[in-house]
């Protein structure tokens, strides 16, 4: 039933579309399950941008955001190497599922700056693209989300303080880690969380400030506590490779200088990232809350630690490649 989903969308797409081969002009959907305000909706809005200025028009990438055209980040792998869609913005959490390798970057506490965010990614890079290249898909680049921490509706900066805590994460590792630390985590898309923070189904949610503001979750909660640059996970802009390869030469080319500026782009505008999302907490009474307790710091690594070991039991061999690839290239 599902590909007989995705085959009618790519039929409808095709229909929209056209053939890229055989066209001067071609559109591109491309599909994000964030908002337009998010950090990757506005680094997809310059991608788009980008195109348009460097195909000279011939090629147009229409986002569509906030899963407007039915997709979660868990549904676009499929979709993009199936052809129903052309283009995904996709949080590799929701790519776990295919290959584990994806959930190095949200290891917690295994890198705790953006240098090290990035410096991972550039180390792990090859093998995602290995992954998308044998599934019919090019990888284009990836971006960081801010580092993650909790919102809920009073501070979470003890131990005592998850315990039993009804926590929205979005992955495994985050699963893993906090479970550890005593609290009923659940792992949720994006789609489905203020709807289940709506319903009391949870009490807390695991993601950055950031992606709090671009979910307006003042609405539900009044705190925002950080936990030590928990993670700095990554979402991933895909094509597919059939759609890639229709285009002309000259538009390829432009697509993959406009993917590069995007992402030096998305990874240059944390900062100034930051200092917007902490100005719009204070605005909308959000009260950011920081620990300084050891005792505390020291079980989260322990988390960390707990979910390292588990990453490390599927991945294998590869996993611990890139762990001591890392840790080589961050010596240097």
């Amino acid at each position: 039933m599902k590909h007989m989903l995705l085959a009618s969308v790519a039929a409808l797409s095709f229909a929209v579309t056209g053939t890229a081969a055989m066209a001067d002009n071609v559109t591109l959907n491309l599909s994000n399950e964030y908002s337009a305000t998010s950090i990757h909706g506005v680094g997809d809005a310059r991608f788009a941008s980008l195109v348009a200025e460097k195909t000279g028009g011939s090629v147009e990438v229409v986002v569509h955001y906030g899963g407007a055209l039915g997709y979660k980040s868990a549904d676009h792998f499929d979709a993009v190497g199936e052809g129903a869609l052309e283009i995904a913005d996709t949080y590799g959490g929701a790519l776990g599922g295919i290959d584990p390798l994806f959930l190095i970057s949200s290891l917690p506490f295994f890198v705790t700056t953006v240098e090290e965010a990035e410096l991972l990614y550039k180390v792990a890079e090859p093998e995602f693209k290995k992954v998308f290249e044998e599934n019919d898909q090019i990888l284009l680049y990836a971006s960081p989300w801010p580092p993650s921490g909790i919102w809920a509706r009073d501070p979470k900066n003890s131990t005592e303080a998850l315990a039993g805590l009804k926590i929205r994460t979005y992955d495994k590792n985050g699963t893993t880690a906090l479970n550890e630390l005593g609290a009923a985590a659940v792992r949720l898309s994006w789609a489905d969380v203020v709807p289940s923070i709506s319903t009391g189904a949870i009490d807390a949610v695991l993601t950055s400030a950031e992606g709090g503001v671009s979910g307006s979750f003042w609405e539900h909660f009044t705190t925002f506590t950080e936990i030590y640059n928990y993670a700095i996970p990554l979402n991933f802009v895909h094509i597919s490779k059939s759609t890639f390869d229709g285009l002309s030469a000259e538009q390829q080319a432009a697509i993959l200088e406009a993917a590069a500026e995007t992402r030096d782009q998305n990874w240059a505008a944390i900062p100034d990232r930051l200092a917007a999302t902490y100005g719009q907490l204070a605005e909308n009474k959000v009260t950011v809350v920081t620990s300084d307790d050891d005792a505390y710091r020291t079980a989260l690594q322990a988390a960390g630690a707990a979910a390292l070991d588990d990453w490390l039991e599927t991945t294998g061999a590869r996993g611990q490649a890139l762990i001591d690839a890392f840790n080589a290239a961050k010596a240097q």
